[in-house]
Order: structure tokens, then sequence, then C-alpha cells
């Protein structure tokens, strides 16, 4: 019985001893691995950060270590203090190097609700029900089709004005969502998107249920003359929006009204 005791703490012992001796190995072959290379001390993330954190708050979510040169990024940061007061542009997740050109200034924050407003252009915000915005599905970044509903004067066939008639069309194809809300100014949606390694990484979290009193506010990047028509729709008449991706198909067949609707 003593022997079989003895064996099995002698069998542990041996055990422990050969851990040890792999890890210490596996450690020692990085070390000698690096000897003859050339290597930066950089900082690489630990923590997901999220995107919009403030330099001075990262710290605690990135730690300092040796990368062959040959390895490093462009614009690596072997120091935290020159990143001054800017925040980070996207999110950042362990294991990649923490990189200068993925922090930009505070003012200069765009957040994961908005997308930029391409030069020319404005924005202009509609403010409309679950079932006329896609299901509340839209995300800024997202392409719609805009529909315009509007009752007109008709004219009899003595030239006079006649009863009103209701047309609907889709006015304009594929513009681009540059925010999109619930009415109490909450994000409807969220993401991440990296472009700084020629990759792109978008992931998104949306809630069905709209916030407020029910309805969403959409911004939409038109030009002047078209932002005048979509505002006397919205004042005058009626507007849907559809969720219209760049490969959608996309027809003028003029206007629809009760006449055509069945032909």
């Amino acid at each position: 019985m003593k022997t079989r005791l003895l064996g099995g703490i002698a069998a542990l012992l041996v055990a422990i001893i050969g851990t040890v001796l792999l890890v210490s190995y596996v450690q020692n072959a990085d070390k000698r691995a690096l000897a003859s290379t050339e290597t930066e001390s950089i900082y690489v993330v630990q923590k997901a950060i999220p995107a919009g954190t403030a330099a001075d708050k990262i710290a605690a979510m990135v730690t300092k270590k040796d990368v062959p040169k040959l390895a490093l990024a462009d614009n690596s940061v072997t120091d935290l203090a020159s990143l001054g007061s800017k925040v980070t542009a996207v999110t950042l997740m362990p294991g990649e190097q923490l990189l200068s050109s993925r922090m930009v200034d505070e003012n200069a924050f765009l957040g994961p609700a908005r997308v930029q407003v391409p030069t020319g252009l404005q924005e202009i915000t509609l403010k409309l029900p679950i079932e006329r915005v896609a299901g509340g599905i839209l995300k800024a970044g997202d392409t719609v089709g805009i529909f315009l509903s509007m009752d007109v004067a008709g004219t009899g066939a003595d030239g006079a004005a006649g009863a009103k008639l209701s047309k609907t069309q889709q006015t304009f194809h594929k513009v681009l969502v540059t925010a999109a809300q619930f009415s109490d100014g909450a994000a409807t949606q969220t993401g991440t998107s990296d472009t700084a390694a020629g990759a792109s990484q978008v992931s998104s979290t949306s809630s069905t249920k709209a916030q407020g009193d029910g309805s969403y506010l959409i911004t939409l990047a038109r030009n002047s003359a078209d932002a005048e028509r979509i505002v006397f729709a919205a004042e005058f008449g009626k507007i849907y929006l559809s969720k219209e991706p760049g490969d959608a198909v996309a027809s003028d067949k003029g206007t629809v009204d009760a006449a055509g609707l069945f032909r």
C-alpha cells in the first residue's frame, strides 16, 4: 500500500516538474527567437475598447509588448501620452496593436449612430411611425427609397376643378441614411467599422420596440431641391421609406392612383 502511495506521489511530482520545464522551455524559446530579431516595445489591446473611449481611459485595457519590427503595423503607439485627448474611432479588439490612426479628435468622433454626410448634400430629419420606416430596422449607412403620397386636385371634362385624386410615387432611390434614432434621440442601432487595415467589420444590435412616443427620427442626406420636395410631402402628404440597398433594381413607372392600381 505504501509502495503504491509513494509511486503515485512520485508520478505526480514528475508530472508537475515536466509541466514546469515545458512552460519554461516555451518561454525561453520565445526569448531565443527574439534574441536575434530587432524588436520594439508597443502597446497591444488587452481588453475590448469601445469606440469613443478617451485616450486617458485606455491604460488599463492595453499592455506593453515587445514585437518584432517586421511585424509592426504603421502608426503603432509606443507612448500613450502621445495620443493626447483623442478618442478611439472604432471598437478595438484584444490582441491587435494600438494604432494612432484609429484615434481621432473628440469633436470629430461621429459615433456608431451616424455616418459622414457626402460633400454637397444637406441633412433632413423625418419623424415617422415604425410601419413607415421598414419596421424600424433602418440604421445609419443604409440607403432607402422614398415614397411620396399626395392628394391632388383632379380636372373635369369641362376643365373645371374636380374631385381630389390620391397619388403615390417612389420619387427618390437609394437615399443615404446618416442617422436613425428613436423619438427620444437614442440610437436605434450601434455598430463599428474598421477600415484602417483595409477591412470592414460591422456589428449591430437593434430594438424592434421604439422608445419615446413610438416613432422614429430618420435623417437623410439629400440636395437642396430634393429636400424641399420631401419637406413639402411631410407637411401636406405622407411619406414611406423602404430599405433599398445598392443592388436593388429601381424602376420609374410614374405615379400610382386608384384608376391605375389594378392594371
